[in-house]
C-alpha cells in the first residue's frame, strides 16, 4: 500500500512538477510585458514633455503679417489703381521695311550681290531702328502731334501712365520708349511699330507720323547717296580727263622734240625703202642677164646696167648699216631708246583714254541712278485704327504683381528661417 501510495504520489506530483516551469515562464513574460509597457509610457511621457503641444507663436503672426504686407496689399493696391485710376490706352500698329531697287543689268546685278553680301540693306534697317528710338523723331512727331499735352492730360489722376506737364525732351524720350514699342527682325529687316494713346485717332496719327518721318529719313539717305555718287563720278572724270590731257601733251612734246610723228611708222617706211631697193636690185639683175648675151663688153647699156646694180647694192648696204649702227635722231637719242620712250607714252595715252571712257560711263550711270530712288520704305501694314482699348492689360499686370510679390515673400521667409535655424 505504501509502495502503491508512493507511486501514486509520485505520479500525482509529476504533473505538478511539469506545470511549475510553465507557470513561472508565464509569470516572467507577464512581468517583462509590464516592464515594456511601463518603459513605453515613460518614453511617451518624455517625448510629450520634449515636443509639447503645437500652438501659434509670435513668429507665425509675423509671417502671416508679412504675407499680407508683401503679397496681398500690393496686389490689392495694383488692382485698385488699374481699375480705378488707370486710363484706357488705344494702340495703332504699323509695319514697314527697307527695300532696294532691283536691276537687271549684269554689272548692276553684281553690285546688288555685293551689297547683299556686305549687308547694305540690313545696315539701313539698323539705322532706321535706331532712328525711331532717337530724340530726333520725338521732336519731329511732336510737330505733328503735341505729345506732352496729350500724355499729360491725365497726369494728376493717372501718374503711372502719364507724363508731367513740364516734361523736357529727355523726359519725353523716356516716356516715348514706353508708349511706342518697336519690334525689329534683323534677319528679314521687318520693323513693327505699336503706338499707344488716349484715343484711337491720336494713336493712328502718331503711327502715321512715325512712318512719314521714317520715309523722310530714307529719302535723306537716298539724297546723300545720290549726291556722293555724282560727286565721286564727277571727280573721277576730272582726274581721268587731266591724265588724258597730260598723256597727249607728252606725245606732242615727243613728236616736236624728235621730229618723228610715229617711230613705228618711220621704221616701217624705212623697211619699205629697203624692200623697194631689193625689188629694184632684182629687176636690175634680170635686165642685166637679159642684156648680157646680146651685147659686147663695150656696150654702153651693159655698163649702165652694171652701174645701176652697183648703186642699188651700195644703197642697200647703207640702209642695212644704218639699222645695224643704230643711228641717232635729231635730239641725239638712239633709235631703240626712242622706240621705248614712244611705246611708254603710247601705253599711257591708251590707258588714259580707256580710263576716261570708263569715267564717262560711270558718270552717266550715276546720273541715271540719281534720277530714281535706289532704296525706299515699303509699308506692308498701314497704321491701324483701334476700336477698343487693349492697354493697360490689367489682369496681366495684377498677375505679374502677385507672382513677383509672392516670390519675394517666399525668398525672404526662407532667408529668415535659414538664419533662425543657424542661430
Amino acid at each position: 500500500m505504501l509502495r502503491r501510495h508512493g507511486v501514486t504520489d509520485v505520479a500525482r506530483d509529476a504533473p505538478d512538477a511539469e506545470k511549475a516551469p510553465a507557470s513561472a515562464a508565464r509569470t516572467g513574460a507577464a512581468k517583462s510585458g509590464a516592464a515594456k509597457t511601463d518603459a513605453a509610457k515613460t518614453d511617451a511621457g518624455r517625448a510629450g514633455k520634449m515636443a509639447g503641444r503645437a500652438r501659434v507663436r509670435r513668429r507665425h503672426h509675423g509671417l502671416a503679417l508679412s504675407l499680407i504686407v508683401l503679397v496681398v496689399l500690393p496686389v490689392v493696391l495694383a488692382a485698385a489703381y488699374l481699375w480705378t485710376f488707370a486710363q484706357d490706352q488705344y494702340a495703332s500698329t504699323a509695319g514697314f521695311t527697307i527695300r532696294q531697287e532691283e536691276t537687271g543689268a549684269a554689272s548692276q546685278l553684281l553690285g546688288g550681290l555685293t551689297q547683299l553680301v556686305g549687308g547694305g540693306s540690313s545696315g539701313n534697317s539698323d539705322l532706321l531702328f535706331e532712328f525711331i528710338q532717337s530724340q530726333e523723331i520725338v521732336e519731329a512727331v511732336n510737330d505733328h502731334v503735341d505729345l506732352v499735352a496729350h500724355y499729360s492730360a491725365t497726369w494728376p489722376a493717372d501718374p503711372v501712365f502719364s507724363i508731367w506737364p513740364g516734361a523736357t525732351i529727355e523726359d519725353m524720350l523716356w516716356f516715348w520708349k514706353r508708349m511706342v514699342r518697336i519690334t525689329y527682325d534683323r534677319s528679314s529687316g521687318l520693323i513693327m511699330v505699336e503706338a499707344r494713346a488716349r484715343d484711337p485717332d491720336t494713336a493712328q496719327a502718331i503711327a502715321r507720323a512715325v512712318v512719314a518721318e521714317s520715309e523722310a529719313m530714307i529719302n535723306m539717305l537716298n539724297e546723300a547717296a545720290r549726291r556722293d555718287s555724282m560727286a565721286n563720278a564727277q571727280l573721277d572724270l576730272e582726274e581721268a580727263l587731266e591724265r588724258l590731257r597730260a598723256a597727249r601733251e607728252a606725245i606732242a612734246e615727243f613728236r616736236a622734240r624728235t621730229q618723228i610723228i610715229d617711230p613705228a611708222a618711220d621704221i616701217q617706211g624705212r623697211m619699205g625703202v629697203l624692200n623697194n631697193l631689193q625689188q629694184q636690185l632684182a629687176q636690175a639683175l634680170v635686165d642685166y642677164d637679159l642684156l648680157l648675151p646680146s651685147a659686147d663688153s663695150n656696150d654702153p647699156r651693159l655698163r649702165n646696167a652694171e652701174r645701176r646694180i652697183t648703186v642699188i647694192r651700195d644703197r642697200i648696204t647703207e640702209e642695212r648699216r644704218s639699222f645695224a649702227a643704230q643711228d641717232v635722231t635729231v635730239d641725239n637719242t638712239d633709235y631703240p631708246s626712242l622706240l621705248a620712250q614712244y611705246e611708254s607714252l603710247r601705253v599711257d595715252q591708251e590707258f588714259s583714254e580707256e580710263n576716261y571712257r570708263a569715267a564717262l560711263t560711270a558718270l552717266e550711270q550715276a546720273r541715271s541712278n540719281a534720277e530714281r530712288q535706289q532704296i525706299y520704305l515699303a509699308t506692308f501694314v498701314r497704321p491701324t485704327l483701334a476700336q477698343r482699348a487693349d492697354y493697360p492689360r490689367r489682369l496681366l499686370l495684377v498677375g505679374l504683381t502677385a507672382f513677383f510679390a509672392l516670390m519675394t515673400w517666399a525668398v525672404l521667409a526662407l532667408v529668415y528661417y535659414s538664419l533662425r535655424d543657424r542661430g
